[in-house]
């Protein structure tokens, strides 16, 4: 058979077609040859090279008879006595530096067929980092977890970047290696029983992708061609991704294919896609919508619905709008917005980034009703205006969040919320937050109030371990508290090891702290099952400011209406309460369903919130009501 009559699943890598050997195909077109070296494991020296064929696109391909499942390759270009890894490698098992591996997805023995993917709505997302997310930090020890996600409620895990990266540990953020799950956490197909286990608990898997920069250590894409990057666009972290100039075909094939390689060879669900304003493109059609449209044609190939999630600082709401209204096509946006106002709403404190927020009673109905607070108001963080309208938008679309990596990273030592706010405080919050229409994401031990901190970690060496240290506290110590506080003894260097052992979660502790599980547990299947919240309709809830730190949300619905009342202050009577909203409908009463103080959840007990009209808080609480006819 000739190389032409191979069939291929993506433009570039090492694909094995069982008895015939292994199909290369690499883009590399400065190069005159490229060859494929063999690696021998027992003997370097006994290495097998085998030239490739050049096309006249600049790839260079062949099929080489007798290399399967198993072997270690690198490339050769030209005469250089350096050998690179595979641009599109599907597993590096010594790291970035080292030779890649040919690697089979379809020996993978799929059990669970059945599933069809996350819903468009009624998700409920769970952000891990697989190496600390148990002690063990590989794919097998979290698996072992998944029936406990499934009991909580969570319907989609969202995994921290996987793609190959320097080191013993770190993030995942500067990974180069973008088509190779990180051999730190264990084996591809280790990975893809993560992903069918969770299925079959009926938990979707989506995967954090970092498609706006590589890392800085171990990237070797520019030894194959410099037209990976351009110098048109200026990028916070380095240079910008060629998707829009000169020789950018194969450069925009190459990320968009990866995207569809995610979901057709490990089945994921879907992908966030990281700092989204820094994927610079001038294309009339921008690649994100591109890569959002293939990565959805390998879910539908496989029967099944995909969910792209953007980050996108700049509050762009053009992510989530129809491609046929000029938009990207994504699922959802992350909103920044409503953890920095409900941040200060529990810890008072404004410095950095949350200057421009209060945590009012009104920003907290604002955000939860129309998702972003700046949609092109000036913000004074920034010095200029911010977002843009997306009033239209629809809640289902923004994911709402208390904590999430970055955030709770972005401080002294890398405290949950658990230990920056009172429990009562972060109970009430939490209540209000999982029962609203915004799409949920919880941060991995969250669910269970852990102590645990998260910090910064990336295992880099020499002097870019030194810069990356100075840039982290840099950017934390534009914080006032950090910068004047104990920096130098609490901000350890980002590749010491113990920034990355302290954030490992206890599993112990999943039980032990058994109080506030139940919490989440109970909201997230009353956001289930409950008729009002369940739809996550922001256009049939309706909020008023009750007091300065008091508010409610009511949900009209023709089960009957539901009352969300928070107050985040102190005790406070409501007499008289000349809230129209407050009213029960005609015929019926308030009927208390839940309270943020009850006992079970760690509450110290509360008052009854309405009493034949009358009104009475109890202190940093919040209830759940029910109209229901009078009897």
């Amino acid at each position: 058979m000739s190389q032409l009559e191979v069939p291929r699943r993506f433009a570039v890598g090492a694909e094995a077609h069982r008895e015939l050997g292994t199909h290369f195909r690499v883009w590399a077109p400065a190069a005159s040859r490229v060859s494929v070296v063999e690696r021998d494991r027992a003997d370097e020296r006994r290495s097998h090279e085998h030239p490739l064929r050049r096309e006249p696109t600049g790839y260079f391909s062949d099929l080489v008879p007798g290399l399967g499942p198993g072997a270690r390759y690198a490339f050769r270009l030209d005469d250089s006595r350096e050998l690179y890894p595979d641009p599109a490698s599907r597993f590096q098992p010594d790291g970035p530096h080292g030779p890649s591996e040919v690697v089979e997805p379809t020996r993978y023995a799929w059990k669970e067929r059945g599933f069809t993917g996350p819903p468009e709505r009624g998700q409920v997302i769970y952000e891990l980092h697989v190496g600390t997310f148990t002690r063990e930090g590989t794919y097998v020890a979290a698996e072992r977890e998944l029936p406990r996600l499934a009991a909580l409620g969570v319907t989609t895990i969202e995994l921290l970047p996987l793609a190959e990266f320097p080191g013993d540990f770190g993030w995942g953020y500067d990974g180069v290696g973008l088509w190779a799950p990180t051999h730190l956490y264990g084996r591809p197909d280790e990975l893809r029983a993560f992903v069918d286990s969770a299925h079959a608990q009926r938990i979707a898997v989506i995967l954090d992708v970092v498609y706006n920069h590589l890392g800085p250590d171990g990237n070797y894409l520019e030894r194959f061609s410099s037209d990976y990057f351009t110098d048109r666009h200026a990028n916070e972290w380095g240079k910008a991704l060629n998707f829009d100039g000169p020789n950018s075909g194969p450069v925009r094939e190459f990320f968009c294919e990866n995207a569809a390689y995610w979901i057709d060879e490990y089945r994921l669900d879907g992908l966030r896609l990281d700092a989204t304003q820094m994927m610079l493109d001038d294309s009339p059609r921008h690649v994100v919508a591109e890569l959002t449209a293939r990565a959805r044609a390998a879910g539908r190939a496989q029967g099944r619905a995909v969910f792209i999630c953007a980050e996108n600082e700049p509050q762009d709401p053009r992510f989530v709008a129809d491609t046929e209204q000029g938009g990207y096509g994504c699922d959802a946006l992350w909103n920044d917005d409503f953890h920095h106002t409900a941040v200060v709403a529990m810890t008072g404190r404004r410095e950095a980034y949350y200057y421009d927020y209060t945590g009012s009673a009104q920003e907290l109905i604002s955000a939860l009703k129309w998702g972003y607070l700046f949609q092109g108001q000036h913000y004074s963080w920034q010095r200029k205006a911010r977002g843009r309208p997306a009033l239209a938008v629809e809640a289902h679309h923004f994911v709402s969040y208390l904590e999430n990596h970055d955030q709770v990273a972005n401080s002294l030592r890398g405290d949950r919320l658990s230990r920056l706010t009172s429990p009562a405080t972060l109970r009430a919050m939490t209540a209000l937050w999982l029962l609203s229409p915004p799409t949920p994401m919880l941060f991995q031990g969250q669910e269970f109030g852990t102590t645990v901190l998260f910090r910064y970690f990336a295992d880099h060496r020499g002097e870019l371990a030194e810069r990356v240290k100075v840039g982290r506290r840099e950017f934390v110590e534009q914080f006032q508290s950090v910068r004047e506080g104990a920096a130098d003894a609490e901000l350890l260097a980002p590749n010491h090891r113990v920034s990355f052992e302290q954030c490992k979660l206890d599993a112990g502790a999943r039980d032990a702290l058994c109080p506030m599980w139940a919490l989440h547990r109970d909201l997230l299947e009353l956001r289930k099952t409950d008729p009002a919240f369940c739809r996550q309709r922001a256009d049939l809830m309706y909020g008023a400011v009750l007091g300065p730190k008091a508010f409610l949300l009511r949900f009209f619905c023709d089960a009957g209406d539901r009352l969300i009342v928070v107050n985040l202050g102190t005790d406070l009577v409501l007499d008289p309460a000349p809230e129209p909203l407050l009213a029960p409908p005609a015929g019926s009463d308030w009927q208390l369903l839940f309270s943020s103080e009850a006992a079970k959840y760690g509450g110290v007990g509360y008052r009854a919130p309405c009493t034949d009209g009358r009104w009475a808080l109890t202190a940093s609480a919040t209830y759940v009501l029910c109209a229901r006819e009078r009897t």
